[in-house]
């Protein structure tokens, strides 16, 4: 049987404790994960591309993985041009509320007009996780509030120092 390959997508703008959440239990059902680091210049990143790409892989590089592989790319384009290109299967989407419910509705019939032979997984974020976002994440940071429980330690000094250089253009 062939290894199962997944893709994980988002800005990951930046990593939380919810992504890393979603992507190790995603690693309990594929052999091969891969983390694509989207570009999405429409949501005014604080991060340039590159320095997400690097956040994500240092916090994946740490994580329990239950023995699957997992890889991190930077990603532009259509989702589905992504995952066939990547070979995989299934795309893991996180669900915080039923507000990310109705929106992934949509994204899921639109994929599988494009491709109805990549499935889509949904994982409900632990209830620990549910209310965290990276843009939320960001607007505490900003206004000067602690952000020290929605990430990790590494990803708070990264967080630190931009807040003091200010925005990144992409």
């Amino acid at each position: 049987m062939a290894d199962r390959t997944g893709v994980y997508p988002g800005t990951f703008d930046p990593i939380t404790h919810g992504h890393q959440d979603i992507i190790s239990r995603a690693t309990r059902v594929v052999d091969h994960l891969i983390v694509g680091v989207a570009v999405n210049a429409g949501k005014g990143p604080l991060f340039p591309l590159d320095e997400r790409v690097a956040m994500v892989e240092a916090e994946v590089a740490e994580m329990e993985t239950n023995g699957a592989r997992v890889e991190v790319r930077p990603m532009e384009g259509l989702l589905m041009h992504f995952a066939e290109a990547c070979g995989a299967s299934l795309i893991v989407r996180g669900l915080r509320a039923v507000s990310d419910f109705e929106y992934e509705f949509q994204m899921v019939g639109m994929n599988a007009r494009l491709n109805d032979s990549v499935e889509t997984v949904f994982l409900m974020a632990s209830e620990n996780h549910q209310f965290i976002s990276s843009r939320l994440v960001k607007e505490i940071g900003m206004l000067g509030g602690d952000i020290k429980p929605f990430l990790s330690p590494r990803v708070v000094e990264r967080m630190n120092e931009k807040l003091a250089d200010g925005p990144a253009a992409e």
